[in-house]
């Protein structure tokens, strides 16, 4: 199949990329939230796409939740702190975040195929690759938690991220995953 599929990188903010020829898929995965004008970029699709040619959307309503309520250091509630704090940046900097797709897609010309939503729920204890999921994710998040939180939820989030004790993420064994994610597949007539 590598003669029939590619990739392309571009900034959809900026400009679509011109693909030549119309395209049978195009998948977007955790992606239309970032966009400054996701409805011009909906339209664009749909005109690269050929017709009866799929849409296949995947995306968050927010970021995952991993911790306990009680890290047993520092004080409880650290992971709701630090949701409210990365909501009102989201409210500033990606209001489409939990945008309900199937609207802003239907107004493009697609028509839906499918549309589900999913309740993610992994219990503890998680596999090594769900632990470093979350240590990525709040890795990615901590410069503007840092700046944001009091000095006590800083050296909670330095205990969880940077050291090699009990109560870093990657030596826990009371962590999860609980996140909500929305699939919608869609047609170009």
């Amino acid at each position: 199949m590598s003669d029939r599929v590619r990739t392309e990188r571009a900034d959809l903010d900026a400009e679509f990329p011109a693909l030549g020829e119309p395209v049978d898929l195009v998948w977007a995965s955790a992606s239309l939230h970032h966009l400054a004008d996701p409805a011009r970029v909906l339209g664009e699709v749909f005109a690269a796409l050929r017709p009866g040619g799929v849409l296949a959307v995947a995306e968050l309503d927010s970021f995952p939740r991993f911790l306990p309520d009680d890290l047993g250091f520092g004080r409880p509630g650290l992971e709701e702190r630090c949701r409210d704090l990365l909501a009102r940046k989201r409210a500033e900097h990606l209001p489409h975040i939990s945008a309900d797709w199937a609207e802003p897609v239907a107004g493009a010309g697609f028509t839906a195929v499918a549309h589900r939503t999913v309740d993610v729920d992994l219990p503890a204890p998680l596999p090594a690759v769900a632990r470093r999921y979350a240590e990525v994710t709040l890795r990615r998040m901590r410069p503007f938690l840092d700046a944001s939180l009091d000095e006590a939820d800083v050296a909670a989030l330095g205990e969880l991220l940077d050291s090699d004790g009990p109560g870093a993420l990657r030596n826990r064994d009371d962590l999860t995953v609980r996140a909500t994610r929305t699939f919608l597949a869609a047609r170009r007539p």
